[in-house]
């Protein structure tokens, strides 16, 4: 169905595949995975067409169809968002605006005496819409822009009023209704809530085209694709089983071939000594030749490539009261919407509490409460004694001085540190030799959320409040992380839509619904045990 064979490409100076090759059939379900920068995008612009290799072949079976979802989604404004999805799907969209023009020249006295005319075209534009299926179209828009979290209200306005990350969504519910036969999604779960994640995942379960996609929610990968594809120095090796049994195979293959070296290096080790003892002896002449050319002829074995993979080792917090923070009969609303109705919510050292809800129950609001950034209409939000808080939030990354480079920044805070320590510091969130000298203007959001994360764990607070702490992190920062955050000996409380990092990291579930507040004592998995249910109001399909 898609045919990489022998590809060669270059950027610049930097090689990005030497002779590699993979394929993807109909139905196989695939993940691209790789180091940033490693050539995963520029994989999926060949397959589309949009970049060539500079040698080999990229082969698509004649008059396959291909949606690609990558996040860059251009401009949209001026339609509705279920027009700007339908659009997608060709001649369809351009019936439905001109039927909408035609529906409103009806009703124009300033058209009365074309009204024959106009409705006459309507007949015939509806008739075409009728027959293409326009309206069962526009049904499975609204279906999947449904899937996706959009509301209503928020379907008809208009597409260009939404923020990136919801124009991200309509986007990518344009390739999803066009159901092509191949479909190339790079990081389709950025930017999506819980409910809107369980939702693509099902949807993608069920598509039966072929898929090639990358994603660094290890639990979404895990669920959808049977085979990995790992960009690796220039070559593409592809593995069957979902991303953690690759990362299982990888971690063997890596120890395999560790051992294989250092076995050959202890063998030429050996050689190398009895041809430096007796090349100077004629009577061992022979015996020193042969083993020469021996060594010539040994195919020399590569150490493994090792993989940047720094451990963040926290420092004690300062110990804070029992107590941390208590919300008592706290009223909050956003003009006639209310949120929350009386709330009484306790949070008592060693906690970590995960905050479930569907979109606009209130989890962020709940955050920014506890933060001191909004206050309640009525009750009382109070912080416990001793308590050293650390608040990470969306916006958080529009804090950082955009003319300081990534060491500055991290030096201005901590001028008592040392440079050895902030490099160290530096090297565990990602930024590692030069990448220190980057200024905060021209790092991606991926890099900006290292850095203030970095900032806030470097002199650890005694209590962490985190919004989203995983948007935009790789797999591995994603990995080195959850491993920190699973030592930290202070209170939690944090709202993300990463199930591992949910069911790694909570002892504690708050779950936010329009009948009110519920608590569990157990963590995430207990909670998914217990209510049958991975996220507030979605039942497992």
């Amino acid at each position: 169905m898609i045919r990489l064979d022998n590809i060669s490409k270059q950027n610049g100076h930097q090689i990005l595949f030497i002779e590699a090759s993979m394929g993807l059939q109909k139905g196989e379900k695939v993940g691209l995975v790789g180091p940033n920068g490693a050539g995963k995008s520029t994989l999926f612009r060949m397959i589309a067409g949009e970049d060539r290799p500079d040698d080999g072949q990229v082969l698509i079976d004649t008059g396959m169809t291909i949606g690609y979802f990558n996040q860059d989604v251009g401009e949209m404004s001026g339609q509705s968002a279920v027009a700007a999805v339908m659009d997608g799907v060709g001649p369809v969209s351009a019936l439905a605006a001109e039927m909408a023009t035609l529906e409103a020249d009806m009703v124009d006295p300033a058209k009365a005496d074309d009204m024959d005319a106009i409705v006459e075209r309507y007949g015939e534009v509806q008739a075409r819409f009728q027959e293409l299926d326009g309206y069962a179209l526009e049904a499975r828009a609204r279906e999947v822009l449904g899937g996706l979290s959009f509301s209503q209200e928020r379907m008809d306005g208009d597409v260009g009023l939404l923020s990136g990350g919801w124009k991200m969504r309509v986007a990518l519910a344009r390739i999803l209704l066009m159901r092509p036969d191949g479909m190339l999604l790079d990081e389709p779960s950025n930017h999506l809530d819980l409910e809107s994640l369980i939702w693509l995942e099902s949807f993608l379960k069920n598509y039966e085209g072929a898929l090639l996609m990358t994603s660094h929610d290890r639990e979404f990968m895990n669920r959808i694709v049977g085979k990995i594809v790992e960009i690796d120095g220039g070559s593409l090796t592809t593995f069957s089983g979902n991303y953690d049994f690759y990362d299982q195979q990888r971690a063997l293959n890596e120890k395999q071939q560790q051992a294989q070296f250092e076995r050959q290096q202890a063998m030429l080790f050996k050689e190398i000594k009895f041809i430096e003892r007796f090349k100077a002896r004629a009577s061992h002449a022979a015996q020193v030749q042969s083993r020469v050319k021996k060594l010539d002829k040994i195919e020399r074995v590569e150490p493994p490539r090792r993989r940047q993979s720094v451990q963040f080792d926290f420092r004690s917090p300062p110990r804070s009261g029992d107590d941390v923070v208590g919300f008592r009969n706290v009223h909050k609303g956003y003009g006639s919407q209310s949120i929350y109705e009386g709330l009484d919510f306790q949070v008592r050292r060693k906690e970590r509490w995960c905050v479930l809800g569907a979109n606009g129950a209130g989890k962020s609001t709940l955050l920014k409460l506890v933060a001191g950034e909004t206050a309640p209409d009525q009750g009382t939000v109070t912080l416990g004694a001793s308590v050293r808080m650390g608040y990470f939030a969306q916006h958080s990354m529009d804090l950082l001085d955009g003319d300081e480079t990534v060491f500055e920044s991290l030096d201005n805070s901590f001028p008592q540190a040392g440079q050895g320590a902030l490099r160290t510091l530096a090297g565990c969130f990602g930024f590692s030799g030069d990448d220190v000298e980057k200024t905060c203007r021209v790092l991606s959001g991926g890099e900006k959320a290292r850095l203030v994360m970095a900032k806030m764990l470097f002199d650890p607070p005694n209590f962490l409040v985190l919004d989203e702490p995983t948007n935009h992190l790789d797999m591995a920062t994603k990995d080195m992380l959850v491993a920190a955050l699973a030592e930290f000996e202070g209170t939690m409380l944090f709202v993300s839509h990463d199930r591992h990092f949910l069911a790694r990291l909570s002892n504690r579930v708050l779950e936010l619904t329009p009948e009110g507040a519920h608590q569990f004592s157990g963590g995430y998995t207990e909670y998914v045990v217990s209510t049958g249910q991975e996220a507030p109001g979605l039942h497992p399909g």
